[in-house]
């Protein structure tokens, strides 16, 4: 039996950095739109409702560290840019970011930052991905945390259509694995723009930017193609997505429930599998957590226990909106006779999550299941955001999204 222990929550933001200053923990990093705290992380500057995204995080730290927080374009692969042309500078850093003291009462953090951008000191003039690093004011090399969000300034109008349909490339033995969506994805280039230069679409499912769905034109096969009419008319076509179960939730928010500082995350038994049963609908992998400057806004150590069937014989990972949906082999539940448990740091909130099997090969991890542990229904609602990539020749080229659309899969079902 291996040991338990206790990861904190930190660096929860995608590709999380593991680098710590030795004087302060930065934790609960999140980023989202204007919209509120469980909405995508995207800024769309045609929509006034959408124009600017969110970053906090909270600081467990003596005194108040110095912080700046720089922003960098970056390709379809979140490769930040090195060309000159696309380093916004003068435009691209928040200097000596300004923190509030968290409740006295709180012992997992003494200091929350929040800030909106765009701002005076920032702005993004690109349409696109981009990363935020959290440096070290003096030491910009040294970073502490990042995450990732999209800006986008749309010139297309993409039509997307979902269709249920029984899987194309696998036969699986439990019937309703082979129920799947295709995800069709039309649109009509601008005569401003050269069909030779549309890049590719990709296809994100509710918060998983680290497992998007790629339709490439120079990469494709029977489940992942594009049909154009040699002018200026595309469809993208993804097949064989599973539309997978509603997420697991643990809520947190009730100080009379979850009222020390050790708690399970389900407070009425041990968890089992979710493949026979339909649950209830989710933030579509989101969390919501509460407000920082409550005084019962602290951290606790959830214990999340599991006991899967006796057919599942590879690792179990827990996977959620507290790591930005990556399977970690630092998330492997740990097997007590049969009871898989995991504790973990988390400040007060509602968070969505997952438990997905993988295997180990050297120090990666493959094969990963999201649906063994967890079923798959056709009615599921699911956030789908669809992102049109083209390859633009401006400023020494650059990969700019043209075209954006976000449709949710139960909406069409309910009729």
């Amino acid at each position: 039996m291996r040991r338990n222990f206790l990861i904190l929550f930190t660096l929860i933001l995608i590709g999380g950095s593991n680098s710590f200053a030795s004087d302060f923990i930065l934790k609960s990093l999140r980023v989202y739109s204007s919209l509120g705290q469980t909405e995508f992380p995207i800024i769309d500057l045609k929509d006034s409702t959408r124009n600017s995204i969110t970053i906090e995080f909270d600081i467990l730290s003596v005194s108040i560290p110095n912080l700046n927080i720089i922003f960098k374009f970056c390709d379809s692969q979140w490769i930040p840019y090195e060309n000159v042309f696309l380093l916004n500078p003068g435009n691209n850093t928040e200097y000596n970011i300004w923190f509030e003291r968290l409740p006295q009462r709180i012992t997992g953090a003494r200091y929350h930052y929040q800030g909106s951008f765009p701002n005076r000191n920032v702005s993004f003039p690109f349409s696109g991905k981009w990363k935020f690093f959290i440096v070290d004011s003096q030491n910009p090399k040294q970073i502490y945390g990042e995450g990732k969000f999209y800006v986008i300034y749309p010139e297309v109008k993409i039509n997307v259509s979902i269709n249920r349909e029984r899987a194309q490339n696998f036969n699986a033995e439990l019937a309703n694995l082979n129920y799947t969506y295709s995800i069709q994805s039309s649109f009509i280039l601008p005569d401003s723009l050269f069909p030779s230069n549309v890049k590719s679409v990709e296809v994100i499912e509710n918060r998983k930017l680290n497992y998007p769905i790629i339709i490439d034109r120079r990469q494709f096969d029977r489940t992942r193609f594009y049909e154009w009419n040699g002018s200026n008319r595309f469809t993208f076509i993804a097949r064989d997505l599973r539309p997978g179960n509603e997420y697991r939730q643990t809520d947190l928010r009730d100080y009379n429930r979850f009222n020390t500082k050790d708690v399970n995350a389900q407070l009425d038994g041990i968890e089992t599998s979710n493949f026979f049963r339909k649950l209830r609908s989710d933030l579509n992998g989101a969390s919501f957590i509460t407000d920082f400057r409550n005084e019962y806004s602290e951290y606790l150590n959830v214990n999340f226990r599991i006991r899967p069937p006796e057919n599942i014989t590879q690792p179990v990972f827990l996977v959620g909106s507290f790591n930005n949906w990556q399977v970690l082999p630092q998330y492997e539940m740990f097997d007590d006779n049969g009871l898989l448990n995991l504790k973990i740091e988390l400040k007060r909130g509602l968070y969505d999550y997952q438990y997905v099997v993988a295997n180990y090969k050297n120090r990666s991890l493959e094969n990963i299941d999201w649906n063994i542990l967890e079923g798959n229904y056709w009615d599921t609602s699911n956030e789908y955001h669809i992102f049109l990539y083209y390859e633009s020749n401006e400023k020494g080229g650059y990969d700019k999204i043209i075209g954006y659309r976000k449709i949710k899969s139960g909406e069409l079902w309910r009729n």
